[in-house]
């Protein structure tokens, strides 16, 4: 299983735990992202460049691989991702280059998701 598959099973069944809670903070929180992450005076491509940039600034994995794999499904080229990856790197230092290296790693790994995999397991 690749990189990929594996984090996209696993974020769907653990998205489906946390929504399973039925808790509303939950519920408003993922809303809440979802709604800040859509087309609006920025496309929707450039704001997965930005939470790519900061998820690398807090050094998450998880977030990194979801926001990159958002980008390339909008239509990032991988000149903006290197240049993404570059803002993160230059805002977190020198500690954010192993999680470059992982992003970097992953990129060329990364196909883009069946999709009717995807809407069986509602991601």
């Amino acid at each position: 299983m690749s990189v990929w598959e594996e984090f996209r099973q696993r974020r769907s069944r653990q998205q489906a735990a946390v929504l399973a809670t039925g808790f509303p903070g939950f519920r408003r929180f993922i809303a809440l992202d979802g709604a800040a992450y859509g087309d609006g005076a920025l496309p929707r491509r450039i704001k997965e460049l930005m939470g790519l940039v900061a998820s690398l600034a807090l050094r998450c994995n998880d977030c990194i691989l979801y926001h990159l794999d958002q980008a390339l499904r909008c239509g990032a080229t991988r000149q903006e991702l290197y240049e993404a990856l570059h803002i993160g790197l230059i805002v977190g230092g020198s500690i954010v280059l192993p999680h470059v290296r992982f992003a970097l790693e992953a990129l060329e790994q990364w196909q883009a998701p069946d999709h009717a995999a995807d809407a069986a397991s509602g991601a």
